[in-house]
Formats: structure tokens, C-alpha cells, sequence
């Protein structure tokens, strides 16, 4: 590394490593101080303060994950949005034409899977197994 470039990272690595210590020192001391009592209830999981019912271990339905992936990939490519709307003035109309043709990809996935249905809720779920 040139020194011109670890001058330049060098404030980054030393926000890195002083949000690293600041978090191990919380854990740490969290750990000495805190009181350890464990007990029945302290054990059960919590649920919005609703005694839970059935099992943990119940399988969700795919169309669950299926949205929430859809949710993250949506919500990645629209963090996108801000660097270009950073150097939007030195791209002038190349960079307006390049995030168009972004948005449209954007827009025929979306379109997609609106047809497919994956944004649909108001189907049943399938019945489940019988248990004995």
C-alpha cells in the first residue's frame, strides 16, 4: 500500500476496530454486571407477551420465504438508487438512461411475479398432514 492510500483508509480502519472494542466491551461488562437468575419462565420464548401455543418447530409455508426474499432483493436493489442519485449531474443523460433501463428490470420482476402470484395472500395455505 502507498501511504497516499492508507492515509486515506486509515480513518475507517480506525472507526472499524474502536466499534469492534466499544461492542466487546458492552458484551463484557453486560456479562459481569447482569444478574443470572435463570428460571421457568425466563426460559420460555417470547412472543409479543402471548403464552406461545404449539410448536416451535411447525413448518411455514414456502410462499413465507419466498416474500421475504422478494422483500430483501427489492429493498438491495433500491439502495442502488442513492449512489446514482449522488453522481446523477456527471452522468447527465447516460446515467438518466442506465437507471431507466434499471427501473424497468425492476419493474418487469415485479410485474412477474405479480402474475405468478407470489404477492398474493388471500390463498388458502394446503391442508395439513393428519396427526396421530
Amino acid at each position: 500500500m502507498t501511504g497516499n492510500l492508507a492515509q486515506a483508509y486509515a480513518p475507517l480502519l480506525i472507526h472499524f476496530l474502536v466499534a469492534m472494542a466499544l461492542a466487546g466491551v458492552i458484551l463484557l461488562a453486560s456479562s459481569l454486571v447482569g444478574r443470572h437468575r435463570p428460571n421457568r419462565a425466563k426460559q420460555q420464548p417470547y412472543e409479543c407477551g402471548i403464552t406461545p401455543t404449539g410448536d416451535a418447530r411447525e413448518p411455514f409455508s414456502v410462499q413465507f420465504y419466498l416474500v421475504a426474499m422478494v422483500f430483501i432483493l427489492f429493498d438491495i436493489e433500491a439502495i442502488f438508487l442513492y449512489p446514482w442519485a449522488y453522481v446523477y449531474r456527471e452522468l447527465r443523460w447516460f446515467g438518466f438512461v442506465e437507471m431507466l433501463i434499471y427501473i424497468a428490470i425492476l419493474l418487469v420482476g415485479y410485474v412477474y411475479l405479480w402474475k405468478k402470484g407470489a404477492l398474493d395472500w388471500v390463498r388458502s395455505p394446503p391442508p395439513r398432514p393428519p396427526t396421530s
